[in-house]
């Protein structure tokens, strides 16, 4: 993994965060239980969701106000680790 100088993050930032999988309403009250727990001042209005085409998958974008690369390397971990999570970027 890139050091965040490398990718040109200075911290604190604003950053997305991703993640994409099937289009069930477990999955969004899964990943704001997630987000929730590694970004404390999170709200609502962070959290955008856009179905697929077909209907079948969701993708979740999440705009995280990142205090750190370990709080994000956390949220990642978690997010991917999630049975529910299909990809997250």
């Amino acid at each position: 993994m890139q050091k965040p100088e490398e990718m040109g993050l200075q911290f604190p930032c604003q950053f997305p965060v991703k993640v994409f999988g099937a289009s069930v309403p477990e999955l969004g009250e899964r990943v704001r239980v997630i987000v929730g727990k590694h970004v404390p001042d999170i709200r609502e209005s962070d959290f955008s969701v856009r179905a697929s085409k077909g209907g079948r998958y969701q993708a979740i974008t999440i705009r995280v106000h990142a205090q750190s690369q370990a709080q994000m390397d956390a949220l990642y971990l978690e997010l991917s680790a999630c049975e529910l999570v299909q990809m997250t970027l």
